[in-house]
This record gives C-alpha cells, sequence and structure tokens, in this order.
C-alpha cells in the first residue's frame, strides 16, 4: 500500500510548490524547503528541527534556511527557521505564514497551503535576506520525503 506521503500531492501539484519556491527564493538568499514525512512521535519543531539538520540545511552562508516540515498523516506542519533568521526577525515572524498555511490546510487545500506560505515566507525573508548579486542557490528546491 503506498504510504499517504506519496498520496498528499500530485506530481504536478509537487512541481507547482517546486515552482513557487524557485518563485519565493528570485528575491531573497533564504532557503526554503519543504519535507513531508508520515507522522511524528515527538514535538512538530524538534522534528522539524532534526529534518534540518538532516537535509544539511544549516550549511547556507547566511544561515537563512527555512524548512517548512509536514506530517502528512497528522495534517499538521511546522516552520523552521535557522539561527541567522532567528538573530534579525521579530518573535511573531512566522506568525501571518504559518497562518496562512494552517486555514488552507483545514479546508484540504494542502498544495495552496503550501505554495501561498512558500511564497509569504519568501516575501518575509527578501526584507531581511535581499537577494544580492552573485547569490547561488545552495539548497535543492525538490520536496524531500521520509
Amino acid at each position: 500500500m503506498m504510504s499517504r506521503v506519496e498520496n498528499f500531492l500530485t506530481a504536478e501539484e509537487e512541481q507547482e510548490i517546486v515552482q513557487a519556491i524557485v518563485n519565493a527564493e528570485k528575491n531573497t538568499s533564504g532557503e526554503i524547503r519543504v519535507h513531508l514525512e508520515a507522522h511524528t512521535k515527538i514535538d512538530l519543531l524538534d522534528r522539524a528541527k532534526e529534518v534540518f539538520h538532516l537535509l544539511k540545511m544549516d550549511n547556507t552562508k547566511e544561515e537563512n534556511g527555512v524548512l517548512i516540515y509536514v506530517a502528512v498523516n497528522d495534517r499538521k506542519f511546522a516552520i523552521y527557521g535557522d539561527r541567522g533568521i532567528d538573530k534579525v526577525v521579530p518573535k511573531n515572524f512566522w506568525d501571518s505564514t504559518r497562518d496562512t498555511i494552517a486555514s488552507h490546510f483545514k479546508n484540504g487545500r494542502f498544495k495552496q497551503g503550501l505554495i501561498e506560505g512558500i511564497l509569504k515566507a519568501g516575501k518575509e525573508l527578501e526584507s531581511h535576506f535581499p537577494w544580492q548579486h552573485g547569490d547561488v542557490n545552495e539548497l535543492s528546491n525538490e520536496i524531500s520525503k521520509n
């Protein structure tokens, strides 16, 4: 039986999400990734932090990687930002991104929630980490899965 993770998004939806990441990263040196897994037994944010390290997302030059972690079967997600972001942003920085994703997830619009969340995160990052000439894409834009 295929896991729910495989059924969470269609291949087309995944590509739309990857495209949203490409668009979001156009104006910021920040790096955004999405990770899907079935379920986490530990706290969502703790798990997001673990996955962040597993994906080597803490290797960006400005420590400005952002992971949107989704526990698919639980229909829950967390947003984890690296130290460089936490140092410069206000405490409630991710609230509007989180609320945007949450409102769509509640209604089963997972792709839409992720795309809007990614674009919002990109906008929020832009003011603190504007894209500089010569910035390279340091992390894959592909969705990772467990």
